[in-house]
């Protein structure tokens, strides 16, 4: 016998996972990243056992409840699960899964369609941070059409338009957790940086890899991974993150210049263990902050402070990210990013993860 959960597999910016309401999870939060996994399909390389993508965009988890906090309407918990390893990390936020949750939280009912336009407030629980994400509601539906672009993702869609209100220290408090804007660690100058996403900041050139290398070429450098990782584990350190070997954060990032004018400059995302195929939402706003401050290894790479909106090139095209600055402070960001309905249904998960307890729940 099989514990039956309510379940929605979208599509978020270039991720895709399932989408959950809360109620519908486990509360101890041990069950329930038991059951992530089971669903999931982890620790397998291919999830053969589960709806995983048997790669980090596709090993995503988006947890949807009605919100209690003023001014907010939904709390958003997302969940990274690893493929190969019993691990569910809800330390970060994930900017593109972000992108369904709007749709999801109208469509399952907990915020209001309006005529045109509908505006979700959300919160990130993982973080803290405040995000306004304005929905096309049409006749006062969800409507996943129109004519809409993002790098990553074929075809066309519905806009999301989101802005992050809440930027900088998303884990501890603070922009530049060091106080510093570039420093070294082990001969090799980083920028450790807190804005949307903890990140780690490195020049391309300095670790010798090639900044327009594609991701695959990159993934095959294990040896490149090996130093990113030794230089990651420390950076977690210096930030007060802790031993940050289970965690996904901070996330390395390779920067270099741009081939031509399309850009201001050119980056390698990293997820921590795999080069990204496009750019993470709230990387890609960590580093358009960073580009913006004088002193970091982003702002060199730019070339100088790119202005309000800064174009950051990827593997899949470039990323453009409008953020404004207040006395000196980064003060908010947006993103523009589609999402998709892609399934709804039961998930089926083993009486053995969850012991029962929804069937024993369900008969009192």
């Amino acid at each position: 016998m099989q514990t039956r959960i309510p379940c929605v597999l979208m599509r978020g910016g270039t991720s895709r996972g399932p989408y959950f309401l809360a109620d519908d999870l486990p509360a101890d939060a041990a069950t329930r990243d038991a059951v992530l996994l089971a669903a999931m399909g982890s620790p397998h390389p291919m999830q053969v056992d589960g709806i995983g993508g048997a790669q980090t965009l596709t090993s995503k988890v988006a947890i949807v409840s009605r919100s209690a906090t003023p001014g907010v309407d939904v709390d958003y918990l997302f969940a990274q699960v690893d493929v190969g390893r019993a691990l569910v990390d809800t330390r970060p936020n994930c900017g593109n899964m972000l992108a369904g949750v709007g749709p999801f939280a109208i469509e399952a009912g907990l915020v209001p369609a309006q005529p045109g336009e509908t505006l979700v407030r959300i919160l990130n629980v993982n973080t803290g941070t405040r995000v306004d994400a304005v929905i096309r509601t049409p006749g006062g539906a969800v409507t996943y059409e129109g004519t809409a672009e993002i790098p990553g993702v074929a075809g066309t869609a519905a806009p999301v338009m989101l802005r992050f209100r809440d930027v900088a220290g998303s884990q501890t408090g603070r922009l530049f957790p060091t106080g510093a804007r570039a420093e070294e660690i082990d001969g090799i100058r980083v920028t450790l940086i807190d804005g949307a996403m903890p990140m780690m900041l490195l020049d391309a050139a300095a670790l010798g890899a090639d900044i327009h290398a594609t991701p695959d070429a990159l993934n095959a450098d294990r040896a490149l991974f090996a130093a990113v990782e030794a230089l990651r584990r420390q950076a977690g350190q210096r930030m007060g993150l802790g031993d940050v070997a289970d965690s996904v954060i901070p996330k390395p990032c390779l920067l270099g210049p741009p081939t031509d004018g399309s850009a201001h400059l050119t980056a390698r995302y990293f997820t921590p263990h795999d080069c990204h195929r496009a750019m993470a939402v709230t990387g890609g706003i960590t580093l358009a902050a960073a580009a913006r401050m004088a002193g970091t290894l982003a702002h060199g790479a730019a070339g100088g402070d790119p202005g309000e909106v800064v174009r950051i090139a990827h593997p899949s095209g470039v990323m453009e990210v409008p953020i404004g600055l207040e006395g000196g402070e980064v003060a908010w960001a947006g993103t523009l990013r589609t999402a998709r309905r892609i399934f709804e249904g039961t998930l089926l998960i083993p009486r053995a993860v969850w012991g029962g307890h929804r069937l024993a729940a369900a008969a009192d």
